[in-house]
């Protein structure tokens, strides 16, 4: 029977080389089909939306919510849950769109913040990488279908990469995993 080492170790490995080529399999899809990834991406962020303005209308009336705080929870649920609705109307366009447009808000707020934050600490790599970013939201927001097939196919590439490294990472992991066994076994056969 072997320990309880071994057998963590065993199916580190497997889970390892089962999660690289689940990447991999998700970034020929995404590359050989970004429309279709797309739809699906579209659809789940509507899904998202949907459920997390019902989460802001739920935490509205919480016990300790101000009223200020309730209205424009209350609000933010109901736009979220519009926006969510709409992604189902014309599911690639729309809510493709609104992914893209979300993503190029967020990346320009990160920008800012990083931007700020970076000047406060006199870090100029951090004001370098902060106003990236945010030129990276303005790209996105100005041209968002564009920007966002695009980074279709650089999560494509990205996911394939990283999912190559990942079962190289298992295989090295089962051959350490298979020589600490070995020699193990050696060790205990030879008192």
């Amino acid at each position: 029977m072997s320990n309880p080492l071994e057998r963590l170790g065993k199916a580190a490995w497997q889970a390892l080389l089962l999660l690289g080529l689940a990447a991999i399999a998700i970034g020929v899809i995404t590359l050989v089909w970004p429309g279709r990834t797309l739809l699906v991406l579209g659809v789940l962020f509507g899904i998202y939306l949907l459920i997390s303005g019902v989460m802001e209308i739920v935490a509205a009336f919480g016990t300790f919510v101000s009223g200020g705080m309730r209205v424009l929870l209350i609000l933010v649920g109901a736009l979220s849950i519009t926006l969510g609705l709409l992604c189902f109307r014309n599911a690639l366009h729309t809510s493709v769109l609104l992914l893209s447009l979300w993503i190029g808000i967020g990346l320009l707020m990160y920008g800012i913040a990083t931007v700020v934050t970076s000047i406060e600490i006199h870090s100029g790599w951090g004001v370098f990488l902060g106003l990236l970013a945010a030129l990276g939201g303005i790209i996105v927001i100005s041209w968002p279908m564009t920007s966002i097939v695009t980074l279709a196919v650089f999560t494509g590439i990205w996911l394939i990469a990283v999912g190559l490294i990942e079962v190289i990472h298992a295989f090295t992991l089962r051959s350490l995993a298979h020589s600490r066994h070995g020699s193990g076994r050696h060790a205990t056969t030879g008192t």
